[in-house]
């Protein structure tokens, strides 16, 4: 038995719906979490560190409100204190990356509806995401740990002063989102797009969900229209698609912190030094690219 079976053999001993499980345990997907296929359920271990960032008791309420409104699986067991959480498993799925977007007709789209029925829910998530209090409270957490932050991060925070600005211009309608659209928080059965993990969701604006998809699908031009246009079901205006290409940079202005937090935390799923440095020199490359200041010109003018 590996030590990661362990870890859901410990964790199913204290859920009743799983504990008499004898069948087969499969090891899913995860980047900080650990997930298994249990029968007919799907079992989540937070990871190590989580806690530091991750506020459980908001994201169960997240899951299940996302639940209701047809977008994420059942949940059946949400523990706010140890972060351990089942869904019912969906059947006939396929787990997302950006060369199945590229790859599975009509994905961009289908991502599109599925956001669009998030958003119109009418569902009050308890969080919310605030792009530049994440940032400082990033910060906050990196201060206390033995990483360093990519070179010249602090003068592109500032530089972002602009797009916040451009943003309060027309504050946007705050909705329900998911904040953290991964390519594999994303299951495809070609019919309809189901989004899970909703670690970081909360009420911001929708059009951060778009953008950031974008960047983890590594959507291009075309990618990004059929997913607007699905979204919106008609042509975006010149300030909405400003919106999703200014949070094109900002997540990953974000994210870069997120890695390093990895990073500290010793993580072993992924090179967060590569990732981190990875993201900060696509935010850098996109804010210098001549376009973007008209987009923030047309986020600001609304």
């Amino acid at each position: 038995m590996t030590d990661d079976l362990s870890a859901a053999r410990t964790a199913m001993a204290d859920i009743e719906i799983l504990k008499n499980h004898s069948g087969p345990i499969e090891r899913l997907g995860g980047l900080t979490n650990l997930v298994y296929r249990v029968g007919e359920y799907c079992l989540r271990v937070p990871g190590k560190g989580t806690e530091e960032y991750i506020d459980r008791a908001n994201e169960a309420v997240a899951a299940k409100e996302a639940a209701k409104a047809g977008v994420s699986p059942e949940v059946l067991y949400a523990d706010a204190d140890s972060g351990l959480m089942v869904t019912k498993f969906i059947e006939g799925t396929v787990t997302m990356s950006p060369d199945a977007f590229r790859t599975r007709a009509g994905a961009p789209a289908r991502a599109g509806e599925a956001f669009r029925k998030l958003h119109e829910s009418g569902a009050e998530f308890p969080f919310r995401f605030d792009l530049f209090e994440m940032i400082d409270d990033y910060l906050g957490i990196l201060s206390t740990k033995d990483v360093a932050l990519p070179d010249g991060y602090h003068d592109v925070v500032a530089e972002a002063e602009t797009v916040r600005t451009a943003l309060a211009a027309h504050p946007a309608v705050l909705a329900p989102c998911h904040c953290d659209p991964l390519c594999e928080n994303f299951l495809d059965t070609e019919e309809r797009m189901w989004i899970v993990d909703w670690e970081y969701s909360g009420m911001n604006d929708p059009m951060w969900d778009l953008g950031d998809l974008s960047v983890e699908g590594e959507f291009n031009a075309t990618q990004d229209d059929e997913m607007m246009q699905a979204y919106f079901g008609r042509t975006p205006t010149a300030a909405e698609h400003g919106r999703v290409v200014i949070y094109k940079a900002m997540c990953d202005l974000l994210w870069t912190l997120w890695g390093l937090i990895q990073l500290a935390n010793d993580n072993p799923a992924d090179d967060f030094r590569a990732y981190a440095d990875g993201r900060f020199a696509r935010c850098k490359a996109l804010m210098a690219d001549p376009a973007f200041a008209g987009h923030v010109a047309a986020v600001k003018a609304g």
